[in-house]
């Protein structure tokens, strides 16, 4: 019976500790992070209880045409010429301590000209899940895993 509640109680402390090893502050989210597709590094920034991301590096900045890449899908016909590349694309996450992940905020994507819920988890120094959702809920949607980037090279 000792040995079942050692190891019972060895399992449970395991649980524990791996569940907060990652995301252990609000600020571990702020960097400049490159998503799967590898096309674009976005930076992400603290202005104050809220966490925002920006365009700030694209693979092909330039169209077909060699003018730089614009805004064309977006659904306000007054923004689709404003360029990509320095577009703030994740808005309004906010740091749900408990849960340890950024919630709450939105996902626009540029490709498309939509914007959708979105939650971050921290999934270590260097990655990232961002979950972007049709419902608030998030069971409707996609996650893509995002890497930090060390350092920004072309």
């Amino acid at each position: 019976m000792k040995k079942t509640n050692f190891i019972l109680m060895s399992l449970v402390s395991i649980i524990i500790f791996q569940s907060n090893i990652f995301a252990q502050s609000a600020s571990d989210l702020v960097g400049l992070w490159q998503p799967s597709e590898g096309t674009s590094y976005v930076k992400i920034e603290r202005e104050g209880d809220k966490f925002y991301g920006k365009v700030v590096w694209l693979k092909e900045p330039k169209d077909e045409q060699g003018n730089e890449k614009t805004d064309k899908k977006n659904p306000d016909k007054s923004l689709r010429s404003r360029p990509v590349k320095g577009m703030r694309m994740l808005k309004d996450f906010v740091f749900d301590e408990k849960a340890k992940e950024w919630k709450s905020g939105n996902i626009y994507d540029p490709k498309s000209g939509s914007t959708y819920y979105s939650n971050i988890k921290y999934k270590g120094k260097n990655q990232i899940e961002v979950r972007g959702s049709l419902d608030q809920s998030g069971y409707i949607g996609r996650t893509d895993t995002w890497v930090r980037v060390e350092k920004k090279t072309k």
